[in-house]
């Protein structure tokens, strides 16, 4: 489903600047600038509209966030909540997955967060799935040793697929449930926008964690 077209929204990522990378190859190099801190740094991909990186700032406020999201029109709520918040330990980047070793160096990140990630059902897109081997390798490169990625969705199918191209990647999985909000891992858990509205629905939230030895 495409994001519905927002208006002005050049003019309110601009009023937002302090919190929005627009070149974010001029970092590569040195993220910690970014923020003015050696804090660690963990990735969000697809932050949506920033319910999940606004909760986790909050609660971890000596850890820096790293968010991306494709689409402009999505990511500018997400700049405006951070920027409401003052939130000084979360930065946005404008760009597609595809992307990421081109503004990140090797082995940066000792977290990755995907949320709720498009499932692309149909089999002939499943090399667009983020979870694929051909993403997964990609995120290995921006993972430091003993790092980890910390997945969840409400797409069975796509969960289950999953569990497979992670252990093919060389991943090692933990914490592996297929209904979250049953289990002790929810007192810890921050919910997305989306997760909200499934819980209400009824429906079970997936999610593990795959760890790179």
């Amino acid at each position: 489903m495409r994001a519905r077209k927002r208006k002005h929204t050049p003019e309110r990522i601009q009023a937002c600047k302090n919190y929005y990378i627009e070149s974010p190859s001029d970092y590569k190099d040195n993220w910690p600038s970014a923020f003015d801190n050696t804090n660690p740094i963990r990735l969000e991909i697809g932050c949506g509209k920033g319910d999940f990186v606004k909760g986790m700032a909050s609660k971890y406020q000596d850890i820096n966030f790293i968010a991306v999201e494709k689409a402009t029109d999505i990511i500018v709520l997400a700049l405006e909540k951070i920027s409401d918040e003052e939130l000084k330990n979360v930065r946005f980047i404008n760009c597609d997955a595809e992307e990421l070793t081109e503004y990140f160096p090797s082995e940066m990140f000792d977290v990755i967060y995907i949320n709720f990630c498009d499932p692309w059902p149909k089999k002939r897109h499943a090399k667009r799935r983020l979870t694929s081997p051909q993403f997964l390798e990609v995120f290995k490169k921006l993972l430091k040793k003993g790092g980890s990625i910390h997945f969840k969705t409400d797409n069975r199918e796509l969960f289950d697929y999953s569990l497979e191209t992670f252990v093919e990647c060389g991943y090692r999985l933990e914490n592996v449930t297929f209904d979250l909000h049953t289990e002790e891992l929810e007192e810890d858990n921050v919910k997305t926008e989306y997760e909200r509205n499934f819980i209400a629905k009824g429906f079970k939230i997936n999610r593990l964690e795959a760890y790179l030895d």
